[in-house]
């Protein structure tokens, strides 16, 4: 009699056995998309165009690479509130910018699959800057690092280092110049002014219902290592589930996130495939307060968990395999680096903690306002005359100081010393505030925002300690 399929698959060697694993995007995952091409907003309806910018894995697959093309519209341009529009008008702005709404609709890979999509979009952010807590750390790696680095790069191929390299070439493209940002500058000056979307804005869009790239198989040998511990060092690339805000989140407070890129050991074995998650705590939150006193929050990881896909596929060769690794392990992990809208003006000190800073500028352009209303008070005495309208030049740069383009026009044009002198107090009353007792800028963290955290071993109490169910 024949042996059964069970006792042919009992019989089998578990290297041998083979694990199905679906190639499944879930609702939620994020697209980081960069526009571009210019577009205004003026009405909903208006096409906007992009591409992806970060690879998106499913396991340990790239499903949709850096370079991918997406392209939506504009869905919604709300009107300006009353109050906002007082308020752009008491600074020389009379044509505030509106809130509005996109969508991206179809994605186009770059083998030229189409896929349409629903998507949640965030606000756009004109300019992103990556943030490290240790610039120096590649530089200061061995030839051993140097060496994991090669090997993981062998692991990835020929065709993903391409990708790669079509993904650093596209953010050099779209990233500002200093031209570009003069030229935005003087916009900025002007009262009336179109509103644009620029080249290189960056949105994430979450998707609204799963992708589905099929499937693909991995032996008992591929899966041997994952659930392993990464090397000390490793660095994980993940993303935040949730918002974290120094202006709400206290000790303690839950922090959680999602591995986007693979894990690989230096001997080209997987250990951690994309979408398992990182949980960890708020470790420090310290809220902004009056008088300019900036947020702080510091966050570290403590456990890993191999994501669902990946259990699943250790679970059909469970019953095969003679040693299973653990689904969670602890660890001690900080933030290395992440990336941040520039407005936010934050940065990341040696220990991960983040913080938002002032502007290098603000004590020059608080004492450079004073100085223009001081100036704006006294007449213009030249070649034996008196000008008590003031030197044209003063009043000029006192009215911009207060109201910009309109406030130095109609400064120099009316030639009144007392309207010159209220362009200028009022100039120099909104930069002492804003710059110096306003409240400060707290730390947030964005849902989806990018980091990179340094995996490290934890200490052998809190290792050994049982974990909560």
């Amino acid at each position: 009699m024949p042996p059964s399929s069970s006792e042919e698959d009992a019989a089998r060697p578990a290297s041998e056995f083979v694990a199905r694993i679906s190639l499944n995007l879930p609702n939620g995952t994020p697209l980081r998309i960069a526009l571009d091409q210019c577009t205004r907003v003026d009405h909903p309806g208006e096409m906007i165009h992009g591409k992806v910018v970060e690879t998106v894995y499913a396991f340990d697959q790239p499903v949709i690479p850096a370079g991918s093309i997406v392209s939506g519209r504009i869905l919604s341009v709300s009107p300006v509130s009353g109050v906002k529009r007082t308020l752009a008008y008491a600074s020389g702005n009379f044509s505030p910018f509106h809130k509005y709404e996109v969508t991206f609709e179809m994605l186009t890979l770059l083998d030229g699959r189409q896929f349409p999509i629903k998507t949640a979009v965030s606000s756009g952010k004109a300019e992103v800057v990556h943030l490290l807590s240790n610039p120096d750390k590649a530089k200061q790696t061995g030839a051993a690092g140097r060496a994991a680095d090669n090997a993981k790069q062998e692991a990835k191929g020929k065709v993903q280092e391409a990708r790669e390299q079509v993904h650093e070439t596209w953010q050099k493209i779209t990233a500002p110049g200093r031209m570009h940002r003069f030229e935005q500058f003087l916009l900025w000056q002007s009262p009336y002014r179109r509103q644009y979307l620029e080249q290189g804005t960056r949105f994430v869009a979450d998707l609204d219902a799963p992708l589905d790239f099929g499937e693909t198989t991995r032996t008992g040998v591929q899966l041997a290592a994952v659930g392993g511990a990464p090397a000390p060092d490793s660095t994980l690339k993940a993303r935040l589930v949730a918002e974290v805000s120094s202006a709400t989140a206290t000790r303690g407070t839950a922090v959680t996130a999602i591995l986007t890129e693979p894990l690989y050991s230096p001997a080209h074995q997987l250990i951690l495939p994309a979408n398992s998650r990182l949980v960890g705590r708020v470790l420090q939150a310290k809220p902004a307060h009056r008088l300019h006193h900036n947020g702080e929050l510091r966050v570290i990881f403590e456990r890993i968990e191999t994501s669902e896909e990946a259990v699943q596929a250790l679970s059909q060769m469970q019953a095969h395999a003679e040693n299973s690794q653990a689904s969670s392990q602890a660890m001690a992990g900080n933030l290395e680096g992440l990336e941040v809208a520039r407005s936010a003006h934050m940065m990341l000190d040696a220990e991960g903690g983040a913080r938002t800073t002032d502007s290098k500028t603000r004590y020059l352009s608080t004492g450079l306002a004073v100085l223009l209303a001081a100036a704006a008070t006294h007449p213009d005495g030249e070649h034996g005359t008196t000008d008590a309208a003031g030197d044209p030049g003063v009043r000029t740069a006192a009215g911009g100081s207060g109201f910009r383009l309109t406030g130095a026009l109609l400064s120099l044009a009316v030639k009144s010393a007392p309207v010159s002198m209220a362009f200028g107090a009022y100039g120099a009353s909104a930069s002492i505030y804003s710059n110096f007792i306003s409240r400060g800028q707290d730390v947030v963290l964005p849902k989806d925002t990018p980091l990179e955290v340094g995996f490290g071993r934890p200490p052998p109490t809190a290792a050994s300690q049982p974990r909560s169910p």
